[in-house]
């Protein structure tokens, strides 16, 4: 018989999987797969559980937030034979989930993992020893998805995390940095980066361009240099929100790989949760390493 690793965290999302568990689990059933169950109890909780069990199973599905899906997949990584992935949303905004169009409802998601196809997807290996599925940043704001609590996120969602971002306004920090790849090399004062594998970032799909394919080999990757005054911060985000016309403030790019280095360390996000402080930093995209589970069939 079939197996399946099943990882869920019961708190993401108002804790919305409890009344939906019984159905995942019946339609797990139903497929054909005998079932392993694991309840994440804490941080780091899922990486272990992918990674001591995933071997032994022909399906992982992970439910829960892109902090779950982050852990489930960097717990894979670190198998020889990495078996296909199913996700069920449940957090509080669910990006990489959007950009994959996998249903917000958990029980048409839960049966794309069984029924559904694979689909390849990049990750980024991030200065070797962590990974990141659709983003790793650093800079203003990106503090505020690790340092919100998580029962605000589950009360008041996208709004958490402006309400949290506009305490920082006044403390935004500015880095003095390098950026070498491939296509360029920048330096100077910066305020914000992000390298990214995804359409929409915070829940908003304005930060990245349309056009991004998740299984290219490419990251995108938006720089903001530190603006001199008010109306140069003005410009930027109507550059990036309004799409008016490009400034010297902002660079927008895509690659494989990039090093970045800094004279003082850096607090880096990698999918919403905290990844570390560094002050050199070398991210490299790992080309279709994961095949996630996609597609409702349209009969079961």
């Amino acid at each position: 018989m079939k197996k399946i690793l099943f990882i869920f965290n019961p708190r993401s999302g108002k804790a919305q999987i409890r009344n939906k568990l019984m159905d995942i689990l019946d339609i797990f059933t139903k497929a054909g797969y005998e079932l392993l169950v694991h309840v994440t109890q804490r941080t780091g909780d899922a990486m272990e559980a992918a990674a001591a069990y995933g071997d032994s199973v022909d399906l992982v599905v992970c439910s829960g937030g892109d902090g779950t899906l982050n852990e489930t997949i960097s717990g894979l990584m670190k198998l020889d034979n990495i078996p296909d992935l199913g996700y069920i949303p449940a957090g509080s905004t669910n990006d990489f989930a959007s950009s994959l169009k996998i249903s917000k409802s958990m029980v048409k998601a839960a049966e794309a993992a069984v029924f559904g196809e694979p689909f390849p997807i990049d990750i980024g290996c991030f200065c070797g020893d962590r990974h990141f599925v659709y983003i790793a940043a650093f800079g203003a704001f990106t503090e505020v998805s690790y340092l919100t609590p998580q029962d605000k996120k589950n009360v008041l969602g996208h709004q958490a995390y402006m309400l949290e971002g506009m305490k920082s306004l006044a403390s935004i920090q500015s880095y003095e940095l390098r950026i070498e790849c491939e296509e360029l090399t920048l330096e100077g004062e910066f305020i914000f980066g992000m390298i990214t594998n995804t359409m929409s970032v915070g829940g908003f799909k304005g930060l990245v361009t349309q056009d991004v394919a998740l299984d290219d080999g490419e990251f995108e990757v938006l720089l903001i240099r530190t603006p001199k005054t008010p109306l140069d911060l003005t410009n930027i985000i109507n550059y990036m929100f309004l799409k008016e016309e490009p400034n010297e403030y902002v660079h927008k790019f895509r690659t494989r790989s990039l090093r970045i280095l800094s004279k003082e360390p850096i607090d880096w996000v990698l999918d919403g949760e905290f990844g570390g402080t560094r002050r050199e930093v070398n991210i490299i995209n790992l080309k279709k390493r994961i095949r996630i589970m996609r597609k409702t069939p349209k009969k079961l």
